[in-house]
């Protein structure tokens, strides 16, 4: 039975999806209008988004469900 790799992450999600959006962000403002610098900003905004979903349930004002 093969035994599964673990690999426990140096930082947290979070930070590691930031640092990437800024890569893409850097490469996109280096390429020519194209349909692969669309399919890049759609892939930023995608993964933006996914970033303000992670920190919407832990914002002050959400309350909990009575």
């Amino acid at each position: 039975m093969q035994r599964r790799r673990r690999f426990k992450q140096q930082t947290s999600l979070q930070d590691r999806i930031a640092e990437w959006a800024a890569g893409v962000r850097d490469q996109i403002s280096r390429m020519n209008p194209g349909p692969e610098r669309d399919e890049l900003i759609k892939k930023l905004r995608q993964t933006e988004t996914a970033m303000h979903l992670e920190n919407w349930p832990k914002s002050p004002g959400l309350q909990p469900p009575m």
